[in-house]
């Protein structure tokens, strides 16, 4: 490995540690906060649950009633429904047939399962060991208690937190202000949808995967700034213009060494570049920095990243991702990471981390793994014909058909 490279842990580690997370926050209402970014600690107002009730449909007593050498006879007085309680009191020798989710009644500390229970007409009876004292009873405050940690700051909110907010009677909730992030290609050879194609021209696909990977961050707000041509007049106008409105900006292309790659030139004059070349593959080359505009005081963190389509998701996955949970102030979630074996030979080099497509089976209870075609970092159908990637890990070599490899896969994820 050349000796000014950064491994990919290293280079992740940095930009994490040159990030100051946005301020600001709002009030949404909890049907709008799915995926948005808690604000600060939520504290149970309440007691969940609220009261001691069951868990089980059955007969609720007092468990000195409980014979533990012969059979059980109880008087059944009356019935307890979740949201309507029984009224009255339990007394010795008696019970109320309840159902779950119901009020506890007074003097009643223990549910038999009705499953458990022979019944006739108004009695019930049952044998020893069917029931031991406390079974089935729910107490009040058991899931939280108030005044209870309910939430921690910076948790993305999912499907269960919101029912856990309503659970609590909460409506409205102080989320993170979204993050900003604008986002753009470079490039003279690049063409929009709809426009002809030039000889030696391609269609801008970086901005719509990046559009996409962005989209499943729902606590982002984006900004789609084109394609910018290559020109380092053009591409400081465009970050300049970015800075007014984003906290983040994303660049692919530009990043190599050539004559018409300017984004590191622009970068060093608006601001700061911290690593340029990282032991990867695809995505060896990406930028990273901080701009400023010294007129109006905006500025931008800035990720040039690699031109080719497959370096861009890579490159993604493996920086800026976690970046723009930092930046956001939201607990990163992990990529799920999972172990497969390999189903053919994989040549690698040692001295570099290599994210290679795959297709991912199940077969004889064993996740294999295939190569899913080219691997070079422009072919964007293996791409999209892979299941996830496999990370061969940076002091790795050659490997071989059955050898253990740690898997990335896409669902949910791309």
């Amino acid at each position: 490995m050349e000796t000014d490279f950064q491994t990919v842990e290293q280079a992740r580690l940095k930009i994490l540690s040159l990030l100051k997370p946005i301020t600001g926050t709002r009030t949404v209402a909890i049907r709008e906060a799915l995926d948005q970014v808690l604000a600060a600690d939520l504290l149970s107002p309440i007691n969940v649950p609220a009261h001691d009730n069951s868990a089980m449909d059955g007969y609720a007593f007092n468990s000195s009633n409980i014979q533990n050498s012969d059979i059980t006879h109880l008087t059944m007085i009356g019935t307890a429904y979740a949201g309507k309680a029984f009224t009255g009191t339990c007394g010795n020798g008696e019970c109320v047939r309840i159902m779950t989710g119901a009020v506890m009644p007074l003097n009643c500390d223990t549910v038999l399962v009705q499953e458990n229970a022979t019944v006739s007409g108004d009695q019930i009876s049952f044998p020893p060991g069917a029931v031991k004292a406390g079974d089935n009873r729910r107490l009040a405050g058991e899931d939280l208690t108030i005044g209870k940690p309910a939430l921690p700051a910076g948790k993305v909110l999912r499907p269960a937190d919101l029912g856990l907010l309503a659970s609590l009677g909460v409506a409205e909730i102080s989320v993170r202000r979204k993050l900003r992030v604008a986002f753009f290609s470079t490039g003279d050879e690049l063409r929009s949808l709809g426009q002809p194609l030039d000889e030696g021209c391609v269609y801008d696909s970086n901005r719509y995967t990046l559009y996409g990977m962005l989209t499943r961050l729902r606590f982002i707000e984006l900004l789609d700034m084109g394609v910018v041509h290559d020109s380092p007049e053009a591409l400081e106008h465009a970050m300049l213009q970015a800075m007014e409105q984003a906290d983040v900006i994303l660049t692919s292309g530009g990043v190599s060494v050539g004559e018409a790659d300017y984004t590191k030139q622009v970068m060093e004059k608006l601001g700061s570049v911290n690593f340029w070349k990282i032991a990867m593959r695809p995505g060896r080359p990406m930028a990273f920095g901080q701009v400023h505009n010294a007129a109006n005081g905006d500025s931008a963190y800035l990720f040039g990243l690699p031109g080719n389509p497959v370096a861009v998701m890579v490159t993604f996955y493996a920086f800026v991702r976690d970046a723009l949970f930092k930046l956001a102030n939201a607990n990163a979630l992990p990529i799920p990471m999972v172990s497969a074996k390999l189903a053919q030979n994989v040549r690698k080099r040692p001295g570099r981390t290599e994210y290679q497509r795959a297709r991912l089976t199940m077969e004889k209870g064993l996740l294999l793994a295939h190569l899913s075609g080219a691997q070079g970092s422009g072919i964007l159908r293996s791409m999209s014909e892979s299941d996830g990637l496999l990370v061969l890990e940076h002091d790795q070599g050659d490997l071989k058909a059955g050898d253990t490899v740690l898997a990335l896969p896409f669902e949910g994820l791309i």
